[in-house]
């Protein structure tokens, strides 16, 4: 079974195109919404909830976990990489680097102010491509007003366009051409973004993922071997399970029935 887990709604764009490109294989999706964001959380906070996540779907049965929060793949994945050997645990955050890291230009990184302040994308992307990318060429931006807004469902409402206004001012300063959507919760927006820079290419997690993990189970057939595969799916969620179906149905047209769990 795969686990894939977030601290709210936002994982679940990266969970449908998943499911999606793995009918059979057996998932399990954890939204702690509860506790919900995470992005302005201590690093401590932010490992130990994540951690408590990664234990409740390894109990239930989850050989592979993904991160697809941003914020957790950012503060807590390697720690609990080195601390829960036996289980594997992947994040979204290099995988998106690895898809802008060769290109030409000026990088723009929105994403919440935890994953801002670790300096994991900026340290990713000028691993794989520091001549093309210096730090100069990447301008990191802290959006905490966004995700507070999607999780209460205010997509297209004034106040979040009026948010992603101002947050891109620095980018039309900068000359920023790529984007970087550093949050699962900003697929959700995306047009609104677009519509602000139409010029720009816009990278997120929903995009990328699916190909990325097809890839990595090929390469790790000990892996793909031992997971499920009877078409099961479960949502679960530490807060409203009744307002998480509504949101999954409302914004990404997913017909769910969540369960809620207390960690």
């Amino acid at each position: 079974m795969i686990g894939v887990f977030d601290s709210g709604y936002g994982g679940l764009t990266v969970f449908k195109p998943l499911a999606e490109k793995f009918p059979k294989y057996d998932f399990i999706y954890f939204g702690d919404n509860a506790r919900a964001p995470y992005g302005s959380r201590s690093q401590e906070e932010i490992h130990k909830y994540t951690r408590q996540a990664v234990d409740w779907l390894s109990k239930n049965g989850c050989e592979l976990v993904i991160l697809a929060c941003n914020t957790a793949s950012s503060q807590a994945l390697r720690k609990i990489q080195q601390e829960t050997p036996d289980i594997k645990v992947l994040g979204v955050l290099i995988l998106v680097a690895e898809a802008v890291a060769k290109l030409d230009g000026k990088i723009g990184i929105l994403a919440t102010k935890a994953t801002v302040e670790s300096g994991a994308y900026v340290r990713e992307i000028q691993k794989l491509n520091a001549v093309e990318h210096p730090m100069f060429n990447i301008l990191q931006v802290a959006t905490p007003l966004l995700v507070p807004l999607i999780e209460a469902g205010k997509i297209d409402g004034p106040e979040i366009k009026e948010a992603i206004r101002e947050y891109l001012k620095e980018f039309e300063r900068g000359g920023i051409k790529n984007i970087i959507l550093g949050c699962t919760h900003y697929p959700l927006i995306k047009d609104l973004i677009q519509a602000e820079l139409p010029d720009a290419k816009i990278f997120e997690s929903p995009s990328v993922i699916p190909a990325s993990l097809k890839n990595y189970l090929s390469r790790h057939p000990e892996i793909e071997k031992h997971l499920s595969k009877n078409d099961v799916r479960r949502y679960i969620t530490t807060g409203d399970p009744e307002k998480f179906s509504k949101f999954a149905k409302e914004f990404l047209n997913m017909e769910i029935v969540a369960e809620k769990i207390v960690l």
